[in-house]
């Protein structure tokens, strides 16, 4: 059995160990010993970004806001599929999460930092919606933590209350899309994305490719149609 080796390693502001490590042929990002990541699991998270810009397939001036780098899968398959003109806006909490994916994943899915319709921010998602002018995202992806279960940093909850969603809907154009990321089933979730105005899709997704079952869930929200203009500036 091939060793697990860290290659990375540092200590976030909550006093946490993040580490990066790689076995055989995968990495791992670990956060106080839980494990937070995998790119042999990375299925949802491709499928993530796949949904959520489904609807805007061919859509000139396509603007995308994502909420958590990870290993980059998700900005992978954004990228994929949006013109040569969209502006996919990264947010990332930990610095040392950007720095790893530029020099230990390049190979893997680093790379995509370096496509120029990609910004990278290293800041809270929360500071970034508490800024953000109505309707200046066609999409927002959240791939925060475990999803609106599981917290693994304890200021990422507000994102999924009211008051968060409200932000999320706020900042979408009218038909926008937010694709959000979860752990697990959480119908009270669900329930709360539809009080707010959102049109709600539960989509099952496996973590990897070959799995039996679907244990991860992605919650498409779809902001309704109106007549207001896009608010793209």
């Amino acid at each position: 059995m091939k060793p697990t080796l860290t290659l990375a390693e540092t200590i976030t502001p909550d006093g946490m160990k993040l580490v990066l490590q790689k076995h055989d042929e995968s990495y791992l990002v670990r956060l106080a010993g839980q494990t937070l990541m995998h790119s042999s699991a990375a299925a949802s998270e491709q499928r993530l970004g796949e949904l959520a810009i489904a609807p805007f397939a061919g859509r000139p001036g396509l603007r995308v806001l994502v909420g958590g780098l990870g290993l980059g899968f998700t900005l992978k398959a954004i990228l994929t599929w949006a013109g040569r003109d969209a502006r996919v806006e990264v947010v990332e909490l930990f610095s040392e999460i950007v720095t790893w994916n530029r020099d230990h994943l390049a190979g893997l899915n680093g790379s995509r930092l370096d496509d120029p319709r990609v910004e990278v921010l290293v800041e809270d998602l929360w500071d970034v919606l508490k800024r953000t002018p109505e309707g200046s995202y066609d999409a927002i992806v959240c791939d925060v933590d475990n999803g609106p279960v599981a917290m693994v940093h304890r200021g990422n909850a507000r994102l999924y209350k009211d008051i968060g969603l409200r932000r999320i809907h706020a900042a979408l154009i009218p038909g926008g899309r937010a694709a959000i990321w979860s752990a697990s089933d959480h119908p009270p979730f669900v329930e709360r994305l539809r009080e707010i105005g959102f049109q709600v899709e539960v989509v099952s997704a496996k973590a990897y490719a070959a799995a039996r079952r679907d244990t991860h869930r992605i919650f498409l929200a779809d902001k309704p149609a109106q007549t207001a203009t896009r608010g793209h500036g």
